[in-house]
C-alpha cells in the first residue's frame, strides 16, 4: 500500500509540477506510462508506471537565466545512512553531488535552489542531532544537510572546488522561519599556478513559509540560544566547527535585539547585481511591508 501511495504522489507531482519544470525531458520520459496508468487505474500498467517513476532520476532541472538557476533534487537522490537505517539520509548522494559539480563548471555565478538550507541554524541542527542519537529523528524532522557526514563532505567539496562559481546564492525554505547568512570559504584547492585563493562567496537565503511559522516563544528561545551558544567567542563554537568557513549573520531590521531569525509568513525578495551577488534581501510580509536583512560583520564566526 505504501508503494502505491508514494507512486500515486509521484504521478501527481509529475503531471502538476515536474512536467512544467523540465518539459522537454520529463514529458517524453514519463507521460506515456502515466497516461496508460490513468486510463486503467489499479491495473498492471498502473504498477509499471509507478515502477518507472520510482526509478526515475531526472527531477532536478536548470533554467538558463542570468545567473543560471539550478534546482536540486533532494527527495529522490538521497544517500542512505550506512551505520543505521533509522538515521537521517543524506539529502544528496555522491553521484548527484558529482553531477552538480559538473553542471557548475565554468560558471561565474549561480542561483542554487535547495529545499532545506545547506547552511542552517546551528543550535536547531544540534537539537536535531541529539534526537537522532536518541533514536527519535522523526520527532524533530531531522532532515538537514549536515546530518549525513558523506553528504556534508560532498557538498562542501563542491563549494571548495577550484572550478566552482565565485558567487553562490542558495535559495531555500522548508523550515518555517527565515534567515540570511553570508558564508565565505577560505583556503580552497590550489590553482594550476600553485597559489591558493579565497573561496567563493555564498549567500544562504531562507524564506519560509507562506503560511506556517513556529510558536513565537519557542523560536525566540532557540534564536537567542543559538547566538549565545555559537557566538565568535563561545567555546562550544570551537568544538562544532565544520571546515574553513566564515559565517556572517544578517539581522532582520526592526526585530528585537539579539534576533537573527524572522518568524513571519511571507515571500523572499532578492535583487542581484550584474555579477550575481545580492544587492538587497527582503521578506515581503502579508501586509505588504518589507523586512530587510542587514549584514552584521562584528558577529562573524569561524566555522
Amino acid at each position: 500500500m505504501s508503494r502505491r501511495v508514494i507512486g500515486n504522489a509521484l504521478i501527481a507531482y509529475a503531471l502538476n509540477q515536474a512536467w512544467g519544470n523540465r518539459a522537454r525531458t520529463i514529458g517524453p520520459d514519463i507521460l506515456p506510462p502515466v497516461k496508460a496508468a490513468l486510463a486503467d487505474p489499479g491495473s498492471e500498467v498502473h504498477e509499471t508506471a509507478i515502477t518507472t517513476l520510482l526509478e526515475y532520476e531526472e527531477w532536478d532541472y536548470q533554467w538558463q537565466t542570468s545567473p543560471p538557476l539550478i534546482v536540486l533534487d533532494t527527495r529522490t537522490r538521497r544517500w542512505r545512512s550506512e551505520r543505521n537505517a533509522h538515521n537521517p539520509s543524506g539529502l544528496l548522494d555522491w553521484e548527484a553531488a558529482t553531477d552538480l559539480q559538473t553542471h557548475l563548471k565554468g560558471k561565474d555565478a549561480v542561483l542554487l535552489v535547495s529545499a532545506a538550507p545547506i547552511f542552517g541554524v546551528k543550535l536547531i541542527e544540534t537539537v536535531q542531532k541529539m534526537f537522532t542519537l536518541a533514536g527519535k529523528p522523526l520527532t524533530v524532522d531531522a532532515e538537514y544537510w549536515m546530518a549525513h557526514s558523506g553528504t556534508a563532505s560532498a557538498i562542501l567539496n563542491v563549494f571548495g572546488h577550484r572550478g566552482t562559481p565565485q558567487h553562490f546564492v542558495i535559495l531555500s525554505g522548508d523550515v518555517h522561519y527565515s534567515f540570511v547568512y553570508d558564508v565565505e570559504l577560505r583556503q580552497t584547492a590550489p590553482s594550476l599556478s600553485g597559489a591558493t585563493d579565497d573561496g567563493p562567496k555564498i549567500w544562504q537565503i531562507c524564506s519560509s513559509g507562506i503560511k506556517n511559522k513556529w510558536p513565537d516563544k519557542l523560536i525566540k528561545i532557540l534564536d537567542r540560544g543559538n547566538r549565545w551558544a555559537f557566538s565568535p567567542r563561545s567555546p562550544l563554537n570551537w568544538f562544532t566547527k565544520r571546515r574553513g568557513m566564515r559565517v556572517i549573520p544578517r539581522k532582520p531590521v526592526g526585530t528585537p535585539h539579539g534576533r537573527r531569525i524572522l518568524n513571519a509568513s511571507g515571500i523572499g525578495l532578492v535583487e542581484l547585481d550584474e555579477t550575481g551577488a545580492p544587492v538587497d534581501i527582503h521578506q515581503v510580509l502579508p501586509d505588504g511591508s518589507l523586512v530587510s536583512f542587514e549584514r552584521r560583520e562584528a558577529e562573524a564566526r569561524d566555522d
